[in-house]
């Protein structure tokens, strides 16, 4: 069996990095928004032309991300929604909203400085880890039906 598995939300740390290295030798593919943050932000504008007021800027850039991440979304088994330390991250709240009205097996990955801010996205997961190597246990479990050592 082949998960496939999309990794959304916070983009300023490695942990994706750390999934994808902990889950080799698992039959598992990945993908993820982009996370250049520039790319991400200048997309729109980058492809469709210059905005001089900032709100049409961003609002292209949101809506070309959509796309990708919607497709993700929807071609994913598992979707793994990490919430960072630091701003805002009302996209990956989203995506954990879209995921779960998908019927999307959710993982949720924050520390436990978050756990009352997202006590609703928290309900929506089937599993909420403070670690990515939480979350490469829990890959490999569904995959093999193997513990820890």
């Amino acid at each position: 069996m082949t998960l496939h598995i999309y990794l959304s939300g916070e983009i300023h740390t490695d942990w994706r990095e750390q999934i994808i290295a902990g889950a080799k030798g698992l039959d598992v593919s990945f993908n993820s928004p982009v996370t250049d943050h520039a790319a991400s932000d200048d997309c729109g504008v980058a492809i469709l032309g210059d905005e001089p007021d900032n709100f049409w800027h961003d609002n292209k850039g949101a809506k070309i991300n959509a796309i990708r991440t919607r497709k993700g979304i929807q071609d994913a088994d598992i979707v793994v929604v990490r919430f960072g330390d630091k701003y805002k991250q009302w996209n990956a709240a989203f995506d954990a909203g879209f995921a779960s009205a998908l019927g999307k097996s959710l993982i949720v990955l924050h520390g436990p400085d978050h756990q009352h801010p997202l006590k609703e996205v928290d309900a929506a997961a089937l599993a909420v880890a403070e670690r990515p190597d939480q979350v490469v246990e829990i890959l490999r479990y569904v995959l093999r039906g193997t513990l820890p050592a």
